[in-house]
């Protein structure tokens, strides 16, 4: 899909960072002070009735500052990356044709690079392949898989979650298929990296470490007291849904999910929910770590909001805006 040809001068901003780094509180305070539009960059957001677990922004916060690409898929369907390049590019125009500027918020890191650099050219499915990877994983376990993945496609591994077997699976097929990582871009896309829009990257990071893992554990403690358990068994019992579902594998509602089934105890549950989603952000960490370009910013910082403002003025009076 090409990007429509408005203004070369609109700039497109990305405001990255681990989960729980307040990326959400500080978009909206900054739509406050500039003419920003939110586009969620947020594999679980997309989700319909998924809202406790994601931490999706309140209604009434919604109905102010509306969040594009939030709850537009039942979770019985996948929202794959191909999906959000076609819908973020098409908001992108939309939002410059208002003459307000981009603002991608979110932590799922494929979506960002699909969009920057383009979908890499895969090789399709091997059957025979399949069944192979299938055997080993049921034999050795998917964690050996997983580490045998980073070794062959660190970057790729990063993006998945250890215990994902489908995308383990499919990253190792492509690297075997193919010879190269899953996230090698092909020619023959049209990524933003190559589009006339200026690209503004910032990123948060929190100075300590351990402030982090507070905010996690804290927030997961608060999903739990405001009706996570109760939003899980709803889609358990009254949708009917299961756990081959994508949606119902992210982190935090495998737990609850396995919680609810008597496969674990309570205590278990939320001590393993903390931990999958500190390792979520430990590999979004690594992640960015990688990137190029990024402005970062210490999201435990008191003047955090000033800061980021100013840092955006001075960038947007460059560009002439």
């Amino acid at each position: 899909m090409n990007l429509p040809a408005l203004n070369a001068g609109a700039p497109v901003w990305y405001l990255m960072g681990p989960t729980a780094s307040g990326k959400t509180e500080l978009a909206i305070a900054l739509s406050e002070r500039f003419p920003f539009e939110i586009i969620s960059v947020d594999s679980s957001m997309v989700y319909c009735d998924m809202d406790i677990g994601t931490a999706k922004p309140k209604a009434d916060i919604l109905a102010r500052y509306p969040h594009h690409l939030i709850s537009i898929r039942s979770p019985r369907n996948t929202y794959s990356a191909a999906d959000f390049c076609v819908d973020a590019r098409s908001l992108i125009g939309e939002i410059h044709a208002r003459d307000k500027i981009p603002l991608l918020v979110g932590g799922t890191m494929f979506y960002f690079r699909a969009l920057e650099y383009g979908l890499p050219s895969v090789p399709k499915a091997d059957p025979v392949l399949r069944r192979e990877l299938e055997a080993r994983g049921m034999q050795q376990g998917w964690a050996s898989l997983y580490r045998e993945l980073e070794e062959q496609d660190p970057e790729r591994a990063a993006q998945i979650e250890p215990g994902d077997k489908q995308r383990i699976q499919r990253a190792l097929e492509i690297v075997a298929l193919s010879g190269k990582s899953a996230t090698t871009t092909q020619p023959g896309h049209q990524p933003l990296h190559d589009s006339p829009y200026p690209l503004c990257k910032l990123a948060l990071a929190p100075a300590n470490r351990t402030w982090l893992h507070r905010r996690i554990e804290q927030r997961f403690e608060s999903m739990l007291k405001n009706g996570l358990i109760e939003e899980v068994r709803n889609l358990l019992v009254e949708q009917k849904l299961g756990m081959e579902l994508a949606a119902l594998r992210m982190v935090g509602y495998r737990q609850v999910v396995q919680y609810l089934l008597q496969q674990l105890e309570y205590n278990e549950m939320e001590r393993r929910g903390i931990a999958a989603t500190r390792q979520l952000a430990k590999r979004q960490m690594t992640w960015l770590r990688n990137q190029r370009g990024l402005t970062w910013m210490d999201c435990t910082s008191q003047r955090l909001l000033e800061s980021m403002s100013a840092y955006i003025s001075a960038k947007l009076v460059s560009m002439g805006r």
